[in-house]
């Protein structure tokens, strides 16, 4: 039997790439794929970066072949177009047409919802940072396997300044909070199915401090952070609180609760698209 082949797709432009690794961070595609192959032993993980116009990108054909599609956070905004931009609603929608399994993270979440017919906008209620608070599942969010093992209420790792404004035809919402209203989804399209999220479940806390670091003039200029040395302070809490998720002092100072350190519950979506979604469709196509 052949080994489950999954697809990350890399939402960033390779500047970005570059400066997240500068700042000392691991590419999105990468601490994606790391992920996958731990929750699926023996899969092999294909990578894409349709951020990068000159680069090569799967055909329909191919992404039938794969077994689940899944799609990073990115600095790009939607709205500000390009082929950049283009390119990414572009595969989104042959993946819809493919019929593979797709779960979104953040752009993820956004891209597959523009693709499906719904709209994007930068966040009149402004960014949200570093953990995604009280996020709560609705109804359908509450019965929705996505969410088999996660709490009603929980937080999650997060940084994004845009939210989904229209949602697609079809377009279910599995969970909101203050900031964003729609906090996940379910988008259908094509007759396909997609899950997505606004927030960064499979991101660890080290990232977090990374993307501080890395876009810390923005967050300054935004009211998060006083000057450098706040963020050397709170990137390195959240680093130490990575090396260590027992430390009950840096946990209770910035209220990061056992959703966010315990990787397991951290990273219940994931698992539970794998789960639910992956390995059922890789069994009608008669590969597993």
């Amino acid at each position: 039997m052949p080994s489950p082949r999954l697809l990350v797709v890399e939402g960033n432009s390779p500047q970005t790439l570059d400066e997240h690794r500068a700042a000392g961070g691991t590419p999105a595609h990468q601490g994606y794929s790391d992920l996958l192959r731990e929750l699926t032993p023996g899969a092999i993980v294909d990578t894409c970066h349709p951020g990068d116009p000159a680069a090569n990108l799967p055909d329909g054909e191919s992404l039938e072949g794969y077994d689940g599609v899944a799609i990073t956070g990115s600095s790009l905004h939607i709205y500000d177009g390009g082929p950049s931009v283009t390119r990414q609603i572009e595969l989104a929608r042959a993946v819809f047409k493919a019929g593979t399994p797709v779960f979104g993270s953040c752009w993820g979440l956004q891209i597959l919802t523009v693709a499906a017919g719904g709209a994007v906008r930068r966040n009149p209620k402004g960014r949200e940072l570093g953990f995604g608070r009280s996020i709560r599942l609705t109804e359908s969010g509450r019965k929705h396997p996505m969410y088999i093992g996660k709490p009603d209420v929980f937080n999650a790792p997060t940084v994004h300044l845009d939210e989904v404004e229209t949602l697609a035809p079809g377009m279910v919402v599995l969970s909101t909070n203050a900031v964003s209203d729609v906090q996940s989804a379910e988008i259908r399209s094509n007759g396909s199915l997609a899950w997505g999220v606004q927030y960064h479940p499979e991101y660890p806390l080290r990232e977090i401090a990374t993307i501080v670091r890395r876009i810390g003039t923005r967050l300054i200029g935004e009211g998060f952070f006083a000057d450098n040395a706040d963020i050397a302070i709170y990137s390195g809490d959240l680093d130490a609180l990575d090396k260590n998720p027992d430390d009950k002092r840096l946990a209770w100072r910035h209220g990061i609760s056992k959703n966010v350190l315990d990787k397991k519950l951290r990273v219940s979506e994931v698992a539970n698209w794998i789960e639910f979604q992956v390995l059922p469709t890789r069994v009608k196509r008669g590969r597993g």
